[in-house]
């Protein structure tokens, strides 16, 4: 049975008598309680009695006890304590002896009581690369592909579901996007770098890595970055804390197996193929902030087979090591699959019985899984938010190719294809569960959300595209808070999306096909037509207006906030 304390003596304060008693029978700041005793604490900034009531927190007054009460501090031998105010995160501890002859204790607040701030939430963001819209089994895909992904359809129905969640056309802008909060048609970053000139974010940018980091989070990546291949552009430069990965892409797996020895093109001669005298070969990193990334392995066919494998083992260590410090986390786990080659761990290759594509979607599923568990096991579920999406539409390359639902294109154009990705988003007890919507949500909206999630303020002196989706997420309101976007395919602007409405100034639909610029927008209702086939702007023209509104939005913006270049070199600063 849980103790009580009881007060006695003809000075006895009732009110404060009141308060002192469910100060310590029933705050969460008991340590212990049993037939000896009660063990407490009071947290934060403490004031004596007198004190102006600036600070909410506990005021210790004046506390008369005898040989059966002690307090901590200064005096602790005289009868009558006078404890002044204490410096922040001092806790001081009574020890009460129940069985002892009744005492006077009291204290009382110097204003009301404020809750313990909660830590912030662990952030997991799990990207798969090149994952279409139709390839999970809560996608309409799974089995339909060749593998069933119970792990990742269990996080669906585990959290929030949504069917519009748009990103950019290829790799590079998508992962910038995402990490910025901006389209990357502003950073220089719109399509994927070739050699020969700078690539990637300039140490301008700031990335979700960054304003975390700031909050007092551990931050981690493991994979592809993408987002720069020099040594002074690599995650650690950009607020991770630890990196595990490549700078550049996975098709780069396939150079060494390519060599002069082994070429692509037997009928004109072996010297056609890669040689690391012309290029070199792409290295595997491994980088912690403050420290110069060091070169691993060349990443070749059968580093690819094992990436995914050690990208998880690290970020289930660093999760790992992080809920046993306490330290809120930020875990950016982009995968290898299903990017090409698609080629899966020897432990699941010929699993499925489908092909190498279906043996890695299974692989995939089975990662997300074991980053799933270590958060379980961590006893961290409730205090963490999980996202799984994809960077951009399904693989257009033989025999590669992806799967896009029931939408048409490919990535590196701007059709539905491409814009259109799985994501999924998990936070026990906030984020509902079992919740589907088509509310229209963009990459750029988690860089501004997951930095109100981490407490951090979004940068004040750029243009920020992303808005704040979290009350969106969280169920307190229906609609997203966002209602369209321009989409851009590398520097073209090639569409505009509107609530359920796509406007097509410049024509491709496939990765290889030729853009061709329209001579009027082709309008199209994606509720009624979802393969993009009927132009319906003659039924529809009004939908003009709120096209030409977002074009007009952005490039106002451009005006005040102008475009960072392509190839831009360090140090960067704006005009």
């Amino acid at each position: 049975m849980k103790p009580t304390l009881e007060f006695a003596g003809a000075s006895q304060p009732t009110l404060l008598s009141a308060v002192v008693v469910a100060a310590l029978t029933f705050s969460p700041q008991i340590a212990s309680a049993d037939e000896s005793g009660i063990s407490f604490w009071v947290p934060g900034l403490f004031g004596s009695l007198a004190a102006a009531p600036t600070a909410p927190g506990w005021s210790l007054g004046t506390i008369y006890y005898h040989t059966s009460v002690s307090a901590s501090g200064a005096a602790a031998a005289a009868r009558e304590v006078q404890i002044g105010r204490f410096s922040p995160n001092v806790n001081v501890n009574l020890n009460v002896n129940l069985k002892a002859p009744p005492d006077l204790l009291f204290l009382a607040p110097s204003a009301p009581a404020a809750a313990q701030q909660p830590k912030n939430p662990n952030i997991v963001v799990i990207l798969a690369d090149n994952l279409g819209y139709g390839e999970l089994g809560v996608y309409g895909g799974g089995i339909l592909r060749g593998a069933p992904t119970p792990r990742i359809d269990a996080l669906a129905g585990e959290g929030t579901r949504l069917l519009n969640f748009n990103v950019e056309a290829q790799c590079t802008p998508s992962r910038s996007a995402l990490l910025t909060g901006r389209f990357a048609i502003r950073s220089g970053t719109y399509e994927v770098p070739i050699g020969g000139i700078p690539d990637g974010l300039t140490q301008w940018e700031i990335t979700t890595a960054e304003l975390l980091s700031g909050q007092g989070y551990a931050t981690g990546m493991w994979g592809k970055w993408h987002l720069g291949s020099a040594e002074d552009r690599m995650p650690t430069n950009q607020g991770f804390d630890e990196w595990y990965g490549i700078p550049r892409t996975y098709d780069e797996a396939m150079w060494p197996s390519l060599d002069e020895t082994r070429s692509m093109w037997p009928s004109v001669g072996n010297r056609q193929g890669w040689n690391a005298k012309v290029v070199h070969p792409q290295h595997i990193y491994e980088a912690r902030k403050g420290d110069k990334p060091r070169q691993v392995a060349v990443l070749d066919e059968d580093r690819r087979r094992t990436m995914d494998a050690e990208i998880t083992s690290r970020a289930v260590e660093f999760i790992k090591r992080n809920a046993s410090s306490g330290k809120p986390f930020y875990a950016y786990v982009p995968f290898a699959h299903v990017h090409m080659p698609t080629l899966p761990n020897l432990e699941f290759a010929g699993r499925t019985g489908n092909g190498d594509w279906a043996d890695c979607l299974a692989e995939m599923d089975y990662r997300t899984g074991q980053i799933l568990d270590a958060i379980k096991q961590a006893g961290i579920e409730n205090d963490t938010l999980v996202i799984f999406a994809s960077d951009n539409g399904p693989e257009a390359t033989n025999p590669w190719e992806g799967d896009n639902g029931p939408w048409r294109g490919t990535y590196f154009t701007a059709m539905e294809g491409s814009l259109r990705a799985p994501f999924i988003i998990r936070w026990p007890g906030k984020v509902p569960a079992g919740r589907i919507s088509n509310e229209i949500v963009h990459t750029v909206d988690l860089f501004t959300t997951l930095a109100r999630v981490g407490g951090a303020e979004v940068p004040t002196d750029r243009a920020i595209d992303g808005v704040d989706q979290l009350d969106f997420f969280l169920g307190k309101q229906e609609a997203s808070n966002r209602e369209g976007f321009p989409a851009y395919v590398a520097d073209r602007l090639s569409a505009v999306k509107w609530r359920n409405w796509k406007v097509h100034l410049i024509w491709q639909e496939t990765m290889y096909a030729t853009p061709q610029k329209l001579p009027l927008p082709r309008v199209i209702n994606l509720l009624t037509d979802r393969k993009e086939e009927r132009d319906v702007a003659a039924q529809n023209s009004w939908v003009a207006d709120p096209a030409v509104r977002i074009i007009g939005e952005l490039e106002a913006s451009f005006k005040k906030y102008p475009p960072i270049k392509l190839g831009t070199p360090d140090p960067y600063t704006p005009p």
